[in-house]
């Protein structure tokens, strides 16, 4: 009977996952239904404007060649005109002296004949029409006007719709995760010369699969690329995912985005337990500042999926088990007296985990690194078997110090900015390191005999926590490095 509830209970289970899927598969659909009817309302208004646009140029081409025409018409029509008006009044004239001169050729009168000649003779050589060209000024020829559109009407009957780039595919086996910067490489299924550009959209999910229909994350964008590979840099990596696809544009169209490529972003994230933090200090998210009224109500920030004590471990957060441990510290058992700490909410249990932490220098005392979840409230880092630190004292004279079990080293270095925090659960490594250079300050070496929790300590001063970070290359190669031999650092164990 127990097997077959079982066996029932697994079937129900798959069924009840594939039915998620297909309500995500119907919403995309649903979607895709909503963006064919706006995209295809969007790219015929284009065609109609591009077409409108292109009446508009065609229009005032054809009023600039009409305005020509007759402006050559009116220039032409005033010169011929000028010349016609001058010859019908020399020709006026002319025939005023024929008349003349034929009246004295039939006159029988002698008396004066020289005279009236030789005036005619006089009259007829200064003639308007002895001077006049007989050749037009202007040609009726309207030739060099004429238009021939035989190329643009081909032009014209070409037009058709642009091509749409081909649709990338992103190469899984060539994308790098690492240092916290992704590099995405992707190429096209044949070379496409008239590819300008392309874009690249981002986001970030807690999903390993095809991005679902309501994602909580948005989709980030990078326009410009112009190879077929782009490096994201500086990123934090507060979920387990983060989801790229990638398309093709051209100088006028873009086409479709790739399949969409999920990459797994491992690291530690964590954010400072207020519940269990002294009263002097002030927590706000990942930042911590001295308070000395002190005896304030702290708001206690509560977070969907964690709740006020480390209960949380990066193994189980990469399995997403719904089960979390018990917690071993409740909220009136905070640190007290002069133990001025604050502990992170998430423990570690597994695997590799670093995260770095901001100090200001001038504290007059400052102490990070990580404690067991057994540490008594009135414990102060370092000063019991269930903490390991670096300790920053300003108080009267100043010393950097690596600190367990109540024992401390002098560290010989110079105080860093900013400090790298490195925990190998397995093999019980605890190093620090300068978070700008990431040289390495110190290393503790021992078997940590219950998961370990990050924590803090700081009085006058203040720090901040930088988590969703990897392990850095450089610091896993130097551990590699050093691991077959003893640290000359890895004493206080």
């Amino acid at each position: 009977m127990g097997d077959q509830k079982e066996s029932l209970r697994k079937i129900t289970t798959t069924l009840a996952l594939k039915n998620e899927e297909i309500q995500n598969f119907i919403c995309c659909l649903k979607q895709s239904l909503q963006n064919l009817e706006a995209n295809s309302n969007r790219v015929q208004e284009d065609l109609e404007a591009e077409f409108s646009s292109l009446y508009s140029v065609l229009d005032e081409i054809k009023e600039g060649m009409v305005t020509r025409i007759k402006q050559e018409r009116a220039s032409r029509t005033y010169e011929l005109q000028n010349q016609l008006s001058a010859c019908a009044k020399a020709l006026e004239g002319s025939e005023e002296l024929l008349e003349l001169a034929n009246q004295t050729l039939c006159s029988s009168e002698t008396d004066g004949f020289n005279q009236a000649a030789k005036d005619i003779k006089d009259s007829v050589t200064m003639a308007p029409a002895f001077r006049l060209s007989l050749k037009a000024k202007a040609s009726d020829n309207m030739s060099h006007l004429m238009v021939d559109f035989t190329q643009e009407r081909e032009m014209l009957q070409a037009i058709k719709f642009l091509p749409v780039p081909a649709t990338p595919e992103i190469q899984v086996e060539d994308c790098q995760v690492c240092d916290n910067t992704v590099t995405v490489v992707w190429s096209l299924p044949e070379p496409d010369s008239k590819i300008d550009h392309y874009v690249l959209e981002h986001r970030r999910t807690n999903h390993e699969g095809p991005p679902r229909a309501r994602e909580e994350y948005p989709w980030m964008v990078v326009e410009g690329i112009r190879e077929t590979e782009h490096t994201l840099t500086g990123l934090r990596f507060d979920t387990r995912f983060m989801t790229f696809r990638v398309k093709a544009c051209n100088k006028a169209v873009a086409g479709e985005f790739s399949e969409p490529v999920t990459l797994e972003t491992h690291a530690f994230v964590f954010k400072l337990d207020a519940g269990s933090a002294h009263q002097n200090l002030r927590v706000e998210d990942l930042s911590v500042e001295w308070d000395s009224s002190g005896g304030k109500v702290q708001e206690i920030r509560k977070d969907k999926n964690r709740t006020n004590s480390p209960m949380h471990s990066p193994a189980r957060s990469a399995m997403m088990s719904p089960k979390r441990a018990p917690s071993a510290r409740v909220g009136r058992d905070r640190f007290t007296a002069e133990s001025y700490t604050v502990l992170g909410d998430t423990m570690i249990d597994s695997g590799q985990q670093y995260w770095e932490v901001k100090f200001d220098k001038e504290s007059k005392a400052f102490a990070a690194g990580v404690a067991l979840r057994t540490l008594g409230r009135f414990d102060q880092l370092g000063k019991s078997s269930a903490s390991w630190c670096l300790h920053l004292n300003n108080w009267l004279q100043q010393s950097f110090t690596a600190k367990h079990n109540n024992k401390a080293r002098t560290l010989d270095c110079p105080i860093p900015d900013r400090i790298g925090v490195y925990c190998n659960y397995e093999e019980g490594i605890l190093s620090f390191y300068n978070g700008k250079t990431k040289q390495l300050i110190h290393t503790f070496r021992t078997k940590f005999p219950q998961p370990v929790i990050p924590a803090f300590m700081v009085w006058n001063g203040s720090f901040s926590v930088l988590t969703g970070l990897q392990v850095p290359s450089v610091v896993q190669c130097g551990q590699r490095r050093s691991s077959a031999t003893s640290s000359s650092n890895a004493s206080l164990t």
